[in-house]
């Protein structure tokens, strides 16, 4: 490798970890979410970015070419880069000791029902090594675990499929979760973000759904949230010959997807949402936001917001969102719980995750652990409080805040 090849190489790299290790979080949101898209691949795979900085230096070095100009600003670039890169690791490594204590803050890490010991500690033991997170963040799959694909919930073809997730033993009464991903309601699939959380929860005997939804190149609102309580109709309708509990079902979503969780879960059996399908029940046991935007998508139509139909007979809210986050800052989550708990009875529960940027769930790293045990006790405790699935108003206490 030729010395200024060597400095090409790794400069992108470079620029790439500054981007991921210091996002734009100012005003300017176009900014913010450069840095998010430049950042990307160190901030979501530090590891393995840094075995292409060192294979590059490698060869540099074997073919001697270290020693000139072009080849020392790279390996000074390289050897800065390495040092964000580690910063970025040491960020994440707290990730389960701060979801652990803010769960234990609020009384939440209780055992299942049926379960012997705290669910954190079930999840840690089906936990792959901090350094298997780290090293393999492409597995994201499982053979433990089955994926019946593209089940149709309504007549628009791709965009009303969902793929249902469950453990080969086929577990009977169990929690479900249904998924929404991100995309600014324009990009993504049922089948590309946040699979190592949904295949990890199905392992844990969880049947977890993943569901496409209309598009705005398609579609207009409310098209995408009337899709996403058409899923929970159809989740009504249909889990228990899966093996589902339809007393329990958990809505949430990554991003946009969180905005849709969010909106079905405060417009349950809202006819207005539900045109053709106003007699289901459209309840769930709690919702969880991950990253998620929760505003209006139209600043001169308030009832695009999932706070303009929040009540005191709203769902237990569970949020995770990245300190770091630069597409969606963290203080906007903080504003949705602080109005979310002035309204609702229920419990309101923000976790922010250290150092995380937007879109944390897409690949396997040390934070998808964590992220599924928080889900798992919080639902653990909403099932002891709250007994079923109801179809009336709920009247939960929530905890001191």
């Amino acid at each position: 490798m030729q010395a200024s090849g060597y400095l090409f190489s790794v400069l992108p790299v470079a620029v790439a970890t500054a981007c991921a290790v210091w996002p734009f979080r100012g005003a300017v949101r176009r900014l913010g979410t450069a840095t998010y898209v430049a950042g990307f691949a160190p901030s979501q795979l530090p590891v393995p970015v840094a075995c292409y900085l060192l294979a590059s230096t490698a060869l540099c070095l074997a073919q001697g070419q270290l020693g000139s100009a072009s080849g020392l600003i790279g390996l000074a670039l390289t050897l800065c880069a390495m040092a964000g890169l580690g910063a970025l690791v040491a960020r994440a490594l707290p990730t389960r000791r701060v979801v652990e204590q803010a769960l234990a803050a609020y009384g939440l890490a209780e055992p299942w029902p049926g379960v012997s010991g705290p669910l954190s500690v079930i999840s840690q033991r089906r936990t792959r090594p901090v350094a298997a997170a780290l090293l393999l963040p492409f597995l994201k799959r499982r053979r433990d675990v089955q994926r019946i694909a593209d089940l149709a919930y309504g007549d628009a073809k791709r965009s009303q499929r969902l793929d249902l997730y469950r453990h080969r033993s086929r577990p009977h009464d169990a929690p479900v979760f249904v998924y929404f991903h991100g995309g600014h309601f324009h990009s993504g699939s049922k089948n590309r973000e946040a699979l190592p959380l949904l295949y990890r929860l199905a392992a844990n005997g969880w049947i977890v759904i993943s569901g496409n939804y209309r598009l705005a190149s398609a579609a207009s609102f409310p098209d995408a949230h009337v899709d996403a309580k058409l899923v929970l109709a159809w989740v009504g309708k249909h889990v228990a010959a899966f093996g589902g509990d339809p007393r329990t079902i958990v809505i949430g979503g990554d991003s946009a997807g969180a905005h849709l969780a969010a909106f079905a879960g405060l417009t349950a059996n809202d006819p207005t949402y539900q045109p053709g399908f106003e007699q289901a029940d459209t309840t769930v046991t709690a919702v969880v936001g991950l990253g998620g935007y929760y505003g209006p998508l139209d600043a001169n139509r308030p009832e695009t917001s999932p706070l303009a139909h929040a009540g005191d007979d709203a769902p237990p809210f569970l949020l995770l969102h990245g300190e770091r986050d630069s597409v969606i800052p963290v203080q906007w989550a903080r504003e949705f719980a602080a109005d979310l708990r002035a309204t609702s009875h229920a419990p309101v529960e923000l976790v922010e995750l250290p150092g995380a940027q937007h879109a944390f769930d897409h690949f396997q790293t040390v934070r998808t652990a964590p992220v599924a045990a928080a889900i798992e006790a919080f639902t653990a405790w909403t099932r002891r409080h709250d007994l079923g699935r109801p179809t009336t108003t709920r009247r939960l206490l929530a905890p001191a805040h």
